[in-house]
């Protein structure tokens, strides 16, 4: 591992050149540090799993993700297990007003039911289902269930469900810091579900006065939303002034 001088040196660097992040670390200045040196990298490295310091780095604007190292088998639930804060170098931003609902799902809206933060568990486990679990492990999964029974965090996993006739057909989970909704995985079950539980999602998100809605990596269907990109400076910016109020 190695220490630099200078701006950076609340940074630690490993050998393979990523920062290595640990619960002591101030982890405002961790990203400002980040931010004046230009990384290079998306993802940090760090090997605590402790919910409170997963629930930091969150709060500090990373997208928090895992890594399995080794094959399974290896003593201790996170063995061979690291945890991956990323700060994406290019930031997918939606602002509400922006929000471009195409002329084929304005009908759809109204035959969809959102529902919020009311099937968390089976949405989570959806998604692992549907996406694997190579960055959304088991341990990973397991600390975003317990953030949600700690009542003292600046944090708080959630989810959105759109139904149709009583049945979950869509839905997706994430994490509000203050004002802003950080999203981070979803899935449906069926054609265009999906994209009402977006919009459905947006919507609800504007009329309970949240800043913006935190896309993570820009994709082309997000473009099509009317999501923009940010560098992460400016997202950064928006980020602490929306999460502190």
């Amino acid at each position: 591992m190695v220490y630099p001088s200078g701006m950076d040196s609340c940074l630690r660097y490993l050998s393979t050149g990523h920062v290595f992040i640990t619960p002591e670390d101030d982890l405002d200045k961790v990203v400002d540090a980040l931010l004046e040196t230009d990384y290079a990298e998306e993802f940090c490295v760090a090997l605590d799993f402790d919910p409170h310091f997963i629930a930091r780095l969150m709060s500090a604007g990373f997208l928090v993700m895992s890594m399995k190292i080794q094959e399974e088998g290896h003593p201790g639930p996170e063995s061979n297990v690291l945890l991956l804060p990323k700060l994406h170098l290019i930031r997918s931003v939606l602002f509400f007003p922006d929000l471009h609902i195409k002329k084929s799902i304005k009908p759809l809206l109204t035959k969809y039911e959102l529902k919020v933060d009311t099937d968390f568990q089976a949405i989570l486990e959806k998604c692992v289902h549907i996406h694997g679990d190579d960055w959304l492990t088991p341990p990973l999964q397991e600390r975003l269930t317990w953030i949600r029974t700690y009542e003292d965090l600046k944090v708080r996993p959630v989810s959105f469900g759109v139904y149709r006739n009583g049945e979950l057909k869509a839905g997706e989970f994430g994490v509000v810091t203050g004002r802003v909704y950080t999203s981070y995985s979803g899935y449906y079950d069926e054609n265009s579900a999906g994209t009402v539980q977006m919009v459905l999602t947006a919507q609800y998100l504007q009329e309970q006065g949240f800043a913006f809605l935190d896309l993570g990596m820009p994709l082309a269907y997000k473009d099509t939303l009317g999501a923009c990109t940010l560098v992460p400076q400016y997202f950064v910016r928006l980020f602490r002034s929306a999460r502190a109020s």
